[in-house]
This record gives structure tokens, sequence and C-alpha cells, in this order.
């Protein structure tokens, strides 16, 4: 039986619409909803944010809001380390996607040696940097510091010298950088991305499984194909962005996307992938209430948090 803790980051700086921070507290408000009692059962940590940045002018317009990314890397990858080290499953409900690697981050400062397998479910790689980025919006970026890509060869913008420094600290998090390596990445409901990072997609071969694939072959099977895909990474990280789920049901996140999964389809995926022993942490972000109606995002994800804990604890 594992130890499951909850951290909470509340932390929105990373998003390009306002909002995501109260999406744990809509999650919070879904279980009560269902009259579970859920939050009560486990330990959990709150971290302290950087969100009162959202009121001051952006400093550097390619990599918005980095000096506070660079602080909440610093808070979540010490709190995952050290939830990993006290024999705790850390199970991470975060407000946008970009502190996804400072969660990878403190896996791999838990476990240094450990070969990392990460599954990406969302509609976007995330694999944008400080060079290549449309928006300056930190939540494209996690994969990328991850990986420890500039991606330099498909540069449009000259980055300041603060803004490098910045950067270049975000991807050396912890001393040790990569953190994952490209091959040991499947990206799941992949469908909204840009040529740059299509660009490292084919550089590397990274493997993505598309929304239809998954309805082809069924969860079962797309669970069983990526465990063997990933077979001789020693520990699995799954990432959850509520966006892999199709515009239809997510009203309620920032960056929805047509043709993506269903309800069920990511219940079944996630269900099943938590069930595999190496999984050392489980990540779900990008719910934004404000967006919604009903709250009906919060619900979804807070379903697929219950039974992937049921699963894990099972482990």
């Amino acid at each position: 039986m594992k130890n499951i803790k909850l951290i909470e980051v509340p932390s929105e700086i990373g998003a390009g619409t306002r909002g995501a921070s109260l999406g744990i507290d809509a999650i919070k408000i879904a279980a009560l909803d269902f009259m579970s009692n859920f939050f009560v059962h486990f330990p959990s940590e709150k971290i302290p944010t950087e969100n009162k940045l959202l009121f001051e002018p952006i400093e550097s317009p390619y990599a918005k809001r980095i000096k506070g990314v660079v602080a909440m890397y610093e808070k979540i990858s010490k709190s995952v380390q050290e939830t990993i080290k006290n024999k705790f499953l850390p199970v991470v409900l975060s407000g946008d996607h970009s502190s996804a690697g400072a969660t990878i981050a403190g896996i791999k400062m838990a476990k240094p040696n450990s070969k990392l397998g990460v599954i990406w479910i969302d509609a976007h790689a995330d694999l944008h940097t400080p060079y290549t980025t449309p928006s300056g919006n930190m939540h494209g970026m996690p994969l990328a510091i991850s990986i420890n890509e500039d991606n330099e060869e498909c540069a449009v913008h000259e980055l300041d010298g603060e803004t490098k420094k910045y950067w270049n600290q975000l991807k050396n998090i912890g001393k040790i950088a990569p953190k994952v390596l490209p091959e040991d990445i499947v990206f799941i409901s992949l469908r909204d991305f840009e040529k740059e990072e299509k660009h490292i997609i084919e550089k590397y071969g990274m493997k993505v499984v598309t929304t239809s694939e998954v309805r082809r072959k069924g969860p079962e099977n797309i669970v069983r194909s990526v465990v063997r895909y990933l077979s001789d990474c020693t520990d699995i990280y799954i990432s959850f962005d509520v966006d892999s789920l199709d515009s239809t049901i997510s009203k309620g996140t920032g960056t929805p996307v047509s043709n993506g999964l269903k309800e069920r389809e990511v219940e079944d995926l996630i269900s099943k992938f938590t069930q595999i022993r190496k999984v050392c942490c489980f990540e779900i972000t990008e719910v934004n209430p404000t967006l919604d109606k009903e709250n009906l995002m919060a619900e979804i994800a807070f379903n697929i948090l219950q039974r992937s804990v049921n699963a894990l604890m099972m482990n």
C-alpha cells in the first residue's frame, strides 16, 4: 500500500489566461458536491505562489514572469524531493502546466540515478523555449526545460542576458540536466503544436499517440504499448493536462482544442496507467473554473483524481 501526499500548487504565472490558480479549489468544491471526503484523507502541502507578479509589468516578453517561475521551481522541486524521500508518492494539483518541469526536477533530485519516463497527456507539446515561443507564456515550455533544449536552430527571438540567465537556471535546477531524455517521453492526444516543436519531436523521434489511435486500439492496448516502450525506465511520471479532453467538454481550461479525448477514455487511460508499479508521481493541471459552466471541468478532474489515487494506493 503506497502513502499518498497531495502537493497543491495554485500558481498561474505561466499561463496566458487568468484563473487557473482557482482550479484546485474548484476540484475541492467538486469533491464536496459529490459528498466525498477525499481531501481529508491525505496529508497535503500548499506551495506559496508568486501570483502577485500578475499585477506587475512583464520584464521578459519571451519568457513572461520567468523570475517568478524560477522561484516556483525551487519551492516545488524541493517539496516533491522531500515527499519522495519521506516515502510518500506525490500527487500534484497545479494551476498551470509550467510547474511540471519543477515536479520532474523534484523527482530527479530525489532519485538522481533513476531513468525517468514521462507520460504527457496533453493537447500541446509544451516544447517551446524563449527562443521560439509565439506567446512568451511559460506553460508552453516545461518539457523543453526538462530535456535541456534551447532549440536555437528554430530561433525567432534574440534573448536579453537576464532572460537567458534565468532560462539556464531553470534547466539546471537540482544541478541535473537533462532530467529526462526525449526518447523517454510519450505524448498522448497531442494535436496542437507549432513547427518549432515539431522540429524537436522529429529530431529526437519522440513518441506520439494520437486521439484516433486511442480510439482505434482502446485504452488497454495503448497502456500496454506505452509500458513496453518505456520498459527500460525505472520510474514513470504522469502529467495530465485537462485540455487533452475534447473542447466540447474542456471549456474550463485556458487552451481548449477540438478532436480530443472523451472523459471516459481519459479516465480509463489514467486509471490503467496509475496501476503501473513504476509510477512515482501523478499531476493534474490547467483546470480554470472562471471559463467553465457548472464547474464541469473540475468535476471531471476530481473523478479522474479519485480513480487514479485509488489505483496508485493499490500499487
